[in-house]
């Protein structure tokens, strides 16, 4: 069967799809591969084919999806089926750049806690009963990575391609999924995706914000066994 490989988005592990590793590590052989080497996103998408084998599946969520939109430009041929959940496939914008500087510059001051607690993980999740936990663990995982990860992956991000012709020209199955309450990917962008990509299928996961793996595992699960098996 043909092996199934998640990308992490920023600040996180393999934590960040635990529920779909547990629940699927018994129908396909499953793969997390970290992405927390390079200040680049096109050495991070070479580093994951540089250790994948020759063919897969690939799904990532929110950087994750970034680094394997580029995955697919550099070996399109290589990944069976694709799933972007919670992303992008613009270039950064300039006021977003803008607003990266003086958060490496905190975290270059020791202050990572400060920067993750404050400015990003209040971003990422809908309201619900869940959120404190979730967002414990979004906050174990970053500080298990480091400031060093976190400046990597910013100045990755920062410099990321436009990848709307990769999308056009990317013919297998694609799942393109976002929770619906996304206030860092939305799904208008979401929509985008899917019109671009030839064979995908677009799912909005209600009472779900950026990490939908975490907030409304079952559903996501669900969503990406459809994909893994209907043909």
């Amino acid at each position: 069967m043909t092996p199934l490989i998640f990308l992490p988005g920023m600040m996180c592990d393999a934590r960040l799809f635990g529920p779909q590793i547990q629940a699927l590590s018994g129908r396909v052989p499953v793969m997390t591969f970290p992405l927390s080497q390079h200040d680049d996103v096109e050495a991070m998408a070479a580093d994951t084919l540089n250790h994948a084998p020759p063919n897969f599946a690939l799904a990532g969520l929110s950087m994750g999806g970034i680094v394997a939109m580029e995955v697919v430009r550099q070996a399109q041929d290589r990944v069976t089926q694709l799933a972007l959940l919670d992303t992008n496939p613009l270039a950064e914008k300039p006021e977003v750049k803008a607003r990266r500087a003086p958060q490496m510059a905190a975290v270059s001051e020791g202050r990572l806690w400060d920067v993750m607690r404050d400015e990003m993980k209040p971003n990422y999740l809908a309201d619900g009963p869940p959120q404190g936990a979730i967002l414990d663990l979004c906050m174990a995982m970053a500080t298990d990575l480091g400031p060093d990860v976190f400046l990597r992956q910013s100045q990755a991000l920062m410099g990321r391609p436009d990848q709307c012709a990769t999308l056009s020209s990317y013919a297998g199955k694609t799942l393109v999924l976002c929770g619906r309450d996304d206030g860092l990917c939305p799904v208008e962008r979401h929509q985008m995706m899917h019109d671009l990509l030839p064979q995908s299928t677009l799912e909005i996961v209600d009472g779900a914000g950026h990490l939908p793996t975490l907030e409304k595992p079952k559903e996501t699960t669900a969503a990406l066994i459809r994909w893994l098996e209907d043909t």
